[in-house]
């Protein structure tokens, strides 16, 4: 039985996804709505992408019956909102990253989620890559040895976006690039919560941040650190060292089709799409998004890894 899709706001990291959910069998996803704050938006990317109902607010989407789990793909302040809307529907919700600007919206997020029994993940699409699933297989038979360092980096020059320096749109490169390394480090110590946090930082002439570095210190002395830039091109990748070898996500550490363990080179081709993206790999969506179907036909309500 497909799982019936609504897409809320039609930026261009929503058209990538529609895309991919228009590559996968119909017998499996089907995108049924569209909403935009503009009907002639919704209408126009209805019209691109072969969606039956085009909305003008976010509102009407969440009203559909036949919609079954939304995507919010709006700008980073519009996802709580967004996020609860759909929620307090009844609906099913994959949310891009980040679900919210700070901790107190997340904890609020989850919290309506879990009162209503319904599923709600963060669009953490890195984790269901096929390179990221062999490196957690990798640590689990202990390849590695015990763990003791986890390093990432992720930067570009991004101030040419008017969102990614804008305050007000919680811009800066923690939200946007850092989120990557954060959830890196965090998978590879089977997200185990650090014991002490040291970050040092730069800020932009707007007032976000500009480039940061983090140390994370968690039990045991194991130690994690990143660095994120938005005003500067990192080598964008992650590694993780134990006491019997080192296991490397070649670039782009945020959507890999490249690790390399103990000097092992492997490769881990995308999906087949002939399709044009807006952002690199977007095929890889694909993998995120029947992890989404396989929860929720499973009756999950977390986007949790064994789903």
């Amino acid at each position: 039985m497909a799982l019936r899709w609504g897409i809320v706001s039609v930026g261009l990291i929503s058209s990538d996804f529609t895309t991919v959910l228009r590559t996968l069998p119909r017998s499996e996803h089907e995108v049924v709505a569209v909403a935009a704050r503009d009907l002639s938006r919704a209408k126009e990317f209805a019209q691109k992408h072969d969606i039956p109902k085009a909305y003008g607010s976010y509102e009407e989407l969440a009203k559909d019956p036949n919609v079954e789990v939304a995507y919010i793909g709006t700008q980073h302040p519009q996802h709580k909102a967004a996020v609860m809307l759909c929620l307090a529907a009844g609906k099913a919700v994959l949310c891009e990253k980040p679900m919210g600007v700070n901790a107190s919206e997340v904890r609020e997020m989850v919290a309506e989620a879990r009162s209503r029994g319904l599923f709600l993940m963060e669009a953490i699409w890195t984790r269901f890559f096929p390179a990221s699933e062999a490196l957690r297989a990798i640590l689990a038979q202990g390849t590695l040895g015990d763990l003791r360092v986890a390093r990432a980096e992720f930067g570009y020059k991004l101030t040419h976006l008017a969102r990614s320096v804008d305050l007000v749109q919680a811009g800066g490169s923690l939200l946007d690039l850092g989120i990557y390394c954060i959830q890196f480090i965090s998978m590879v110590f089977g997200g185990q919560r650090p014991e002490k946090i040291s970050a040092i930082g730069r800020f932009h002439e707007t007032g976000v941040d500009d480039t940061v570095s983090v140390l994370l210190q968690y039990p045991g002395g194991v130690h994690g650190s990143f660095t994120c830039s938005i005003t500067t091109p990192l080598s964008n990748t992650a590694s993780v060292n134990g006491t019997k070898g080192m296991a490397q996500i070649l670039k782009p550490c945020w959507c890999p089709t490249e690790l390399v363990v103990n000097e092992e080179h492997k490769e881990f081709p995308l999906p087949p799409v002939p399709c044009k993206f807006n952002f690199p790999n977007g095929a890889g969506m694909t993998y995120e998004a029947n992890h989404v179907r396989k929860c929720l036909r499973k009756g999950k309500d977390r986007g949790e890894q064994e789903c």
